[in-house]
């Protein structure tokens, strides 16, 4: 039997296509001509399908993500909650939302609105749900 790296040679036309070949292409050839090919069984990984629970929780908490402003947070850095001073009494008082700028955001003010927009979310699903006849 001939060897596997010998029969693409001898099932050319002559001697002539070999001489004519690459440089770069028979030094490349020249350690695999030596090495012998492995006889190995590879199994083909089995993957399952997540079930319906893990992609609708997956979903939610990307669409939590998305809804809070997690990648504002995360490139502009703001503080987490702010704080202002009462005029009146000199006391400092914490601030949730951020008032003045249109474009910012506390880190919990981001949470708070996206969590209730979560609510929302899960509101209607449930409510879908609930408005299902086969379900009943």
């Amino acid at each position: 039997k001939v060897p596997l790296h010998h029969q693409s040679s001898a099932s050319s036309s002559g001697d002539s296509s070999s001489s004519s070949m690459d440089p770069l292409l028979l030094i490349l050839k020249l350690p695999y001509s030596a090495l012998r090919v492995p006889r190995m069984r590879l199994k083909v990984p089995s993957f399952s399908l997540p079930s319906a629970m893990t992609v609708f929780s997956l979903v939610l908490a990307t669409y939590f993500l998305v809804v809070s402003g997690f990648i504002y947070d995360v490139i502009v850095e703001p503080p987490g909650i702010g704080s202002a001073q009462d005029p009146v009494t000199g006391n400092v008082k914490p601030v949730v939302f951020l008032s003045g700028r249109v474009n910012g955001q506390y880190i919990i003010e981001g949470l708070s609105s996206g969590f209730m927009f979560l609510l929302g979310g899960v509101g209607i699903i449930l409510l879908d749900l609930a408005l299902d006849k086969h379900r009943a």
